[in-house]
């Protein structure tokens, strides 16, 4: 078995610091790593850059975010936005941003999605024409406008590369030697190759080579670029594997955490105060 594999989450979620930047994806599919992300709540990690590729506007990557953020773990975040889905707003998330304590940089998701591919190839920046003239672009001192080298006079927009400290998702499995499979979550991919460092949870781990199976290579993560993997049965809920959210259980989240007597209510009910499969 591959040195990568860690006993559990809690050792998994040791390995984020207060002060890192951090990046989720938009959980489209059953890859929100609901149960490492938990586990840094409670280990009371302060001061993280929260990165969302593009976005956490999926009903439970939008609760995982605003968990993180409703905890105080977040100083800062780039989003191209943060919701709850067909469940409304993320409201800790807003409350945060009424009350300025967390900084917000906005971005667009072709944007975001540029920087972060530019990182995971080692290019200083990413180009862009879609932003010129936009409220982001004004807003953003960090995104430059240049003359296009192929066509002096046509301003292009230039993006610094987005390489994360950290990168963590859900997968549905990992193999003996530490590669993972992602299936067609692409995003992962991108966190991963964008990255620092790569935690994964998985739903199992599978004694075999995904790279023996040519039905499995083409949606693995090869192990190279995977910091450590914890096993995690349900790790990505209330995202079923079947990549179909439980949406009572979002919906009372989105009630209760409409109020910070509320939220607190909640998280010590479903974070603090509960064992986790983890534990």
């Amino acid at each position: 078995m591959s040195d990568l594999f860690l006993p559990s989450i809690p050792d998994l979620a040791a390995r984020v610091s207060s002060g890192a930047s951090l990046m989720l994806t938009k959980g489209e599919g059953p890859d929100t790593p609901m149960e490492l992300v938990k586990q840094i709540i409670r280990n009371n990690v302060r001061d993280l850059h929260l990165i969302t590729l593009p976005t956490c506007a999926n009903p439970v990557s939008g609760m995982m975010a605003d968990m993180l953020i409703g905890a105080g773990c977040v100083a800062s975040v780039e989003t191209a936005g943060i919701s709850l889905g067909e469940a409304g707003a993320a409201p800790r998330f807003n409350t945060a941003v009424k009350d300025g304590t967390i900084t917000v940089k906005d971005g667009t998701c072709p944007a975001i999605y540029a920087a972060v591919q530019a990182g995971g190839k080692a290019q200083p920046f990413a180009p862009l024409r879609g932003l010129i003239g936009s409220d982001i672009e004004a807003m953003r001192d960090d995104y430059k406008v240049i003359d296009n080298p192929f066509n002096p006079g046509e301003p292009v927009a230039v993006l610094k590369a987005i390489n994360p400290d950290i990168a963590a998702f859900h997968a549905p499995c990992a193999d003996r030697n530490g590669n993972v499979w992602i299936g067609r979550q692409r995003d992962s991919l991108y966190a991963a190759h964008a990255s620092d460092t790569v935690l994964v949870t998985v739903e199992q781990v599978m004694d075999c080579d995904f790279y023996d199976d040519p039905a499995m290579v083409a949606g693995v993560i090869p192990s190279f670029y995977i910091t450590a993997i914890a096993e995690a049965p349900a790790g990505a809920m209330p995202m079923n594997a079947d990549g179909k959210p439980d949406m009572d259980q979002v919906r009372a989240y989105a009630s209760a955490a409409r109020s910070a007597e509320g939220f607190a209510a909640w998280m010590d009910a479903n974070v603090h105060g509960t064992l986790k499969a983890a534990e």
